[in-house]
C-alpha cells in the first residue's frame, strides 16, 4: 500500500498519520499543498488535521482551494480511497467530497480529550475490521467540530448506511452524535477524532490501529 499524506501550512497531524500507516506496513510520501499533481502508484490519499491556513475564512476552505485540492478531488472522483481526519474532514465538506458542515463546538469552547465512539456501520475499508456496534476511544481536539446536515442529507447518510462513527455521549452538538461520515461510494471518510493518536498504549489505547492495519491490508490483496 502507498499512502500520500497531505500538508498544508497549518497541519500538524501530518506526521502522526504517516507514523500510522507506516506501522501499519504501508509506503508513505509526503505530498506538500502547492504540488498540483500526486506521485505515481497512489492508493490512498491522507488529509491530516490541524489549522490549515490558520483556519482563515472557515476551517478547511482555503486549503480546499489549494494547489493539491484538485488533484485529490481527481482521485476520488476516480474511485480513490481518501481519508480526512479533523481539519482534513473540515476539507472534504469544503472540496464538497463528502455532505454537511463542520460548525463551531456547541459549547463554543476547543475540546481535547479521548471520547467513546461506537462504529456505525461496518461496510467500508476503514471500519470492517471492528464490527457494527464495537467501542472505541479516540481523542478529539478541535473546536469546530458539531457536524450539521440539512434533514434530506441525514436521512439520505441514515438510510444508506453511511454514518460511519458516532459519539458515545456527544461532546460537541454534531447531530445525531455524527462523528464520521462515508461517501457515496464508501472510499471517502471524514471523521473528527483522531485514530492516529491512538495506535500505541504509549498514547493511552491503541483502538486506532485497528483502522490502518485494515486499510493496508485491503490494499495491498487489491
Amino acid at each position: 500500500m502507498k499512502a500520500a499524506v497531505i500538508t498544508f501550512p497549518g497541519s500538524n497531524c501530518d506526521r502522526d498519520l504517516a507514523v500510522g500507516f507506516e506501522k501499519a506496513g504501508a509506503q508513505v510520501v509526503k505530498v506538500w499543498h502547492k504540488e498540483t499533481e500526486l506521485p505515481a502508484g497512489i492508493d490512498l490519499i491522507a488529509v491530516p488535521g490541524g489549522f490549515s491556513y490558520g483556519d482563515y475564512l472557515r476551517c478547511g476552505a482555503i486549503a480546499s482551494r489549494s494547489p493539491v485540492g484538485q488533484a485529490i478531488a481527481d482521485f476520488a472522483g476516480r474511485g480513490g480511497y481518501v481519508l480526512g481526519i479533523c481539519n482534513g474532514f473540515q476539507i472534504l465538506t469544503e472540496m464538497g467530497l463528502l455532505p454537511g458542515a463542520l460548525m463551531r463546538n456547541a459549547t463554543l469552547k476547543y475540546i481535547c480529550k479521548p471520547v467513546a465512539l461506537s462504529v456505525a456501520s461496518a461496510d467500508s475499508a476503514y471500519t470492517e475490521s471492528y464490527g457494527v456496534g464495537t467501542q472505541v476511544t479516540f481523542p478529539i481536539a478541535h473546536h469546530d467540530g458539531n457536524y450539521q446536515i440539512d434533514p434530506n442529507g441525514l436521512a439520505a447518510l441514515q438510510g444508506e448506511d453511511r454514518v460511519a462513527f458516532r459519539y458515545v455521549e456527544n461532546p460537541n452538538g454534531s447531530v445525531d452524535d455524527i462523528a464520521g461520515v462515508l461517501s457515496e461510494n464508501r472510499r471517502v471518510l471524514g471523521m473528527m477524532p483522531h485514530p492516529e493518536r491512538a495506535i500505541e498504549p504509549a498514547q493511552g489505547g491503541a483502538d486506532g490501529a485497528a483502522l490502518f492495519r485494515a486499510l493496508s491490508g485491503i490494499m495491498a490483496s487489491a
